[in-house]
């Protein structure tokens, strides 16, 4: 694959997109902030969803990890690019985050008494702090990968478990305040225990749906047996996601309290059932229906357009997750939410690519390569 033209051609789309999207500030900023916001929220996932992918392999191994490696490890570097994306969320807090206004803290009694944690100096030290966190973790874990390539040192596959075993519990504190502080915090009177849960299998599962992509547009002929595996893995994200969405509904819907049933009230009503719906159909059944055939696991063209509508279908949900919180009276889809996913995704995809293109697509001196095919 010629990674090189991939990157050029990211770049131009991405750069073109978010252009074309920040003129958007000339005659909506808060469009355009929400409209931001959701985008990289999704590609944000794609990116950190591949560390935890990348450091369970490095705990238990399998020729399924050792397929993927190389994919989540450049997926892992984008997250400086996505450090450097948040920065418009940054200029934009007072237009997404109503916490942040003095005149709304003055007229609830609830936001008032999060104040102390939900402040603005507060929220972006914690974001620095964050990535903070996660460039070290995608840092070192790329840096021992290299130099397990360059000695083929045995000692290092011993140094990447170590490193992965605390970083799994850490990135899954990190990422849930995260999404505790960026989305949760959009309707702050409203809380969920499962929310920060919800968000860690929702960037896994787009990881895992891209790296089955990724696999799809590079392999000559994967084997079978390794498809298999990341088709029964992508089963149990698909599962674990319909499990987390629903368990979180029946809580709160039969809980029916005031300050917690009104995040669904408002993402299912006024057209935005429509988007539930589809997220329903085409997140779950469809991908459940066909995973379960083994053929369609084994098979890579079909196993990628799975894979492909469920990346989709992340993309729908998150924009479903988020943008109700500005628009609870009405759906609303408007062309920037198109141009800053596209501009987004543009310059991440051409980071990736980059990365992607820099080294070896396998692993050198990886102990699960003697039953790999060759890419």
């Amino acid at each position: 694959m010629n990674f090189e033209r991939w990157q050029r051609n990211a770049w131009i789309v991405g750069i073109a997109g978010l252009v074309l999207a920040a003129t958007g500030l000339m005659f909506s900023r808060e469009q355009f902030f929400r409209s931001y916001l959701w985008a990289f929220l999704f590609w944000f996932g794609v990116g950190m969803g591949c560390l935890p992918l990348l450091m369970l392999y490095h705990l238990v191994g399998g020729a399924w990890g050792f397929t993927i490696r190389r994919i989540v490890e450049c997926g892992a570097r984008t997250i400086p690019a996505m450090a450097v994306l948040f920065l418009p969320i940054l200029f934009g807090v007072h237009s997404l985050y109503e916490w942040s206004r003095p005149e709304v803290l003055a007229q609830s009694a609830v936001i008032a008494r999060k104040h102390a944690y939900l402040n603005t100096p507060f929220w972006i030290f914690r974001a620095i702090i964050y990535f903070a966190i996660w460039l070290l973790y995608a840092y070192r874990l790329n840096r021992l990968s290299a130099l397990e390539d360059e000695m083929g040192d045995i000692t290092v596959t011993g140094r990447l478990q170590r490193l992965s075993a605390p970083g799994l519990v850490v990135y899954g504190l990190t990422v849930t305040f995260a999404l505790f502080d960026w989305a949760m915090s959009l309707e702050p009177e409203w809380f969920s225990s499962i929310y920060g849960l919800l968000w860690i299998v929702n960037q896994v599962l787009s990881a895992l749906a891209l790296s089955i992509i990724v696999i799809v547009l590079l392999s000559r002929a994967p084997a079978a047996d390794t498809l298999n595996d990341l088709g029964n893995l992508l089963f149990a994200f698909v599962m674990l996601w319909a499990y987390l969405s629903f368990a979180q509904f029946l809580i709160i819907w039969s809980g029916d309290l005031p300050e917690e049933i009104h995040w669904y009230l408002s993402r299912l009503d006024n057209g935005w059932q429509w988007i539930a719906a589809m997220s329903l159909a085409f997140h779950f059944a469809v991908p459940f229906l066909l995973l379960l055939g083994r053929v369609n696991k084994r098979r890579v063209t079909r196993l990628g357009s799975i894979a492909a509508i469920v990346l989709l279908m992340r993309a729908v949900d998150t924009f479903w997750l988020v943008t109700p919180a500005f628009y609870q009276d009405r759906i609303s889809v408007h062309l920037l939410d198109l141009l800053a996913v596209i501009g987004i995704g543009g310059v991440w995809v051409a980071v990736f690519a980059g990365a992607l293109g820099s080294v070896p697509l396998l692993p050198l001196h990886d102990p699960n390569a003697a039953p790999h095919k060759a890419i």
